[in-house]
């Protein structure tokens, strides 16, 4: 559809018609809960279905934003599902597979962070041809291209959504190089100081403060959520991690300019097209793109115009990202126009891979993000395929085959792994990624 109207001016007409754009949601959670709260406040937009393996959590965001038992209908059947939308009611299940069949739903939003849930939600989505908006950037992390290729074959949109941090960089690169600048560094700015060996018991204090779960704050704490983030952000754009972890300085928006120079100007980057990140007071929460300038007249202008940085460097600097609160914009976008936020590119660049954080012993199972047993390293994809590691989206519940030391890489052979649906896909996606070195 040609942009003739505004995405407001859309939604405000199908608000006026009464024939909202209908969403089928996954996850009931804090991201989900979040996301279906603010969907409340956007005209021309609801949520009328929202599956959780916690059927009761599911009820209770309804039941939070006002709506009458009654008005909500528990089942795992699709004419029941069918029947209770028709009378104008709102679904919950368990089932993730029922909400991607729903005739009557438009698009189908996977708000998690586990990767088999926004595999198997985006999966069954596509093959029901359903446009499918991840607001999960591991499960597109660990498994995207598939579901990208797929989507393709199957003439249906897949996207990640805009709000963390890489749909928010994918968005600032876009306005970036649209305005003729040479892009050097894609970065976010850390909330929290790194410790990769953190521990749910380490933050249990924070969590409870901020009302978080300790596992959640210390996947941000020990990097992991950071090291998916980036490497989304690097499969979409083709920029590159300069080493195993990315850099991660000291800096603030008045210094990364200079601190992200490229090495023979004085900076530490390496070469253009890296990503990284900063641990930074000004800079947390934010999401930048550091520029090369070489044109006297324009270094003038964005000196003029008070843009970070002087010299050859600047620094587009965007100071929050709103996560979940934002997809609807994507989701918007995704069904006015059949545009995506984010998607993979063909050929994979980096990875997040699975690292020990105490000494783990034979037979002992790796426990989840942000836990006790395993952190995620982002390196480049070449990298991780000829170290045989082991992708971190799928390390959730692996069995070690054999004691692996505090710090090393866990490797494929280390581990057995459920063969399950996610580890399909997996396979499946490594055989187009690397067809002469299929496992």
């Amino acid at each position: 559809m040609l942009r003739e109207k505004g995405i407001r001016y859309l939604l405000l007409s199908r608000e006026a018609e009464r024939r909202p754009i209908r969403l089928a949601v996954s996850g009931a959670g804090w991201i989900g809960s979040g996301f279906v709260t603010q969907v409340e406040h956007i005209p021309g937009m609801e949520v009328v279905a929202l599956a959780d393996a916690k059927e009761t959590q599911a009820l209770e965001v309804f039941t939070s934003l006002g709506y009458d038992r009654d008005a909500l209908v528990v089942t795992e059947k699709l004419a029941k599902a069918e029947e209770a939308l028709r009378q104008g009611k709102k679904v919950v299940t368990q089932s993730l597979e029922l909400i991607a069949e729903l005739e009557s739903v438009d698009v189908v939003v996977d708000a998690t962070s586990s990767p088999l849930v926004g595999a198997t939600v985006a999966y069954h989505s596509i093959r029901n041809h359903k446009p499918v908006v991840l607001i999960n950037i591991e499960a597109d992390a660990t498994v995207g291209r598939v579901l990208r290729r797929l989507a393709e074959r199957e003439g249906v949109l897949y996207t990640v959504s805009s709000g963390d941090e890489p749909g928010c960089l994918v968005e600032l690169l876009e306005f970036v190089i649209t305005l003729g600048f040479e892009p050097i560094v894609l970065g976010k700015g850390k909330n929290n100081p790194l410790n990769p060996f953190a521990t749910p018991e380490d933050v249990e204090r924070a969590a409870k403060v901020q009302n978080k779960d300790p596992f959640q704050v210390a996947s941000y704490v020990d990097g992991t959520k950071t090291m998916f983030e980036m490497c989304c952000c690097a499969n979409a754009t083709g920029f590159v991690p300069a080493q195993p972890g990315m850099i991660g300085p000291q800096a603030e928006l008045d210094t990364v300019s200079s601190v992200f120079a490229l090495q023979e100007d004085g900076g530490i980057t390496p070469f253009p097209g890296i990503v990284d990140f900063v641990q930074s007071k000004s800079m947390a929460g934010g999401v930048f793109v550091v520029v090369r300038v070489t044109n006297e007249r324009v270094r003038g202008d964005l000196e003029y115009l008070k843009v970070a940085g002087k010299g050859k460097y600047f620094t587009f600097f965007r100071p929050y990202h709103l996560w979940f609160l934002e997809a609807p914009i994507s989701i918007a976008r995704a069904y006015f126009y059949g545009e995506p936020t984010l998607v993979p590119q063909e050929h994979p660049v980096a990875e997040v891979v699975t690292v020990a954080k105490r000494s783990l012993s034979e037979g002992e199972h790796l426990d989840t993000f942000g836990g006790f047993t395993f952190y995620g390293l982002i390196m480049t994809a070449r990298e991780a395929w000829e170290k045989k590691a082991l992708p971190a989206g799928l390390a959730c519940g692996a069995r070690l085959r054999r004691n692996v030391p505090k710090g090393a890489i866990i490797t494929w052979d280390d581990v057995e792994l459920q063969d399950g649906f996610l580890l399909h896909l997996r396979k499946e996606q490594d055989a187009e990624d690397w067809p002469t070195k299929i496992r």
